[in-house]
């Protein structure tokens, strides 16, 4: 009977306890990711009106803390049960978890690979959408805000795309003072200003080109992303193939674990 009481104690020790850690980890950042997206609901009043939360035309940045913090507070809550109580059933639901998030990774990644023209496609079309809804939601405009200044882009494929929005576009019927105009994300920076101007971007393009070429950003997020990508791609891999890795490594360790919590079973 000591025996065996010696055995369980003794099964997989290192790669329990290892599989707990790095698990209890992802647990507690899942649980970040849940509470900043509940705050972040909690802020604009969602949470106190849940049908409010079809009314934005555009893409919540709220969903993307929700559904990373869901999948990372699930994952990581069966990885440190299971480990840590020796359950199979948690351990295995990990392990095909993993597996899935895996799979799928590597399927979205191959079908980007293939159909890179549709991509493109469902990538301005999803810009163009959200340009529609920039001032519907903070979360959404601030997200729009920071994609044009980091690669320094206007519109979906350029300036004209802002046409889509009904504060921005050109039409006699807008009365908006910010008729003909981009966003001040989109415009270049003076390194001599403390001060962001948030008006720089008002009826710029009333302009010709050349103009407005002295004052914004012409070119599109579509092709400036892409164009960061082949600068980046190397770094980018790496990331990809890191994580895949790291998937890979904790459905080893978890079969590893059940390999050993059922040989102590059968050997009762």
């Amino acid at each position: 009977m000591s025996g065996k009481h010696f055995n369980v104690h003794e099964v997989g020790c290192c790669i329990k306890y290892f599989i707990f850690g790095f698990n209890i980890i992802f647990w507690l950042l899942g649980v970040a990711f849940l509470s900043v997206a509940l705050w972040a609901w909690s802020e604009k009043g969602v949470l106190s009106n849940i049908s409010s939360i079809t009314d934005l035309g555009g893409f919540d940045p709220v969903w993307l803390f929700l559904v990373v913090g869901g999948v990372m507070f699930v994952l990581g809550f069966a990885g440190c049960i299971g480990a840590l109580r020796e359950n199979s059933f948690l351990l295995k639901f990990f392990s095909v978890f993993l597996g899935i998030i895996f799979f799928l990774e590597l399927t979205a990644g191959v079908l980007a690979f293939v159909f890179k023209d549709w991509i493109k496609d469902q990538l301005k079309f999803f810009i163009n959408n959200n340009i529609r809804a920039y001032r519907d939601d903070i979360d959404l405009q601030n997200l729009i805000d920071f994609t044009q200044d980091y690669w320094e882009c206007c519109g979906a494929f350029g300036p004209e795309d802002w046409n889509l929005n009904i504060y921005f576009n050109c039409t006699d019927t807008n009365l908006s003072r910010e008729k003909c105009g981009v966003p001040f994300s989109c415009c270049t920076k003076d390194p001599a200003e403390d001060v962001i101007n948030t008006q720089c971007g008002y009826d710029i393009r009333e302009k010709d080109d050349n103009e407005q070429k002295m004052f914004i950003h012409t070119k599109g997020c579509v092709p400036q992303f892409e164009k960061w990508l082949q600068e980046n791609l190397t770094v980018v891999a790496g990331i990809f193939i890191g994580i895949a890795l790291l998937q890979i490594f904790g459905i080893c360790l978890a079969q590893n674990l059940l390999s050993d919590i059922e040989a102590v079973r059968e050997s009762w």
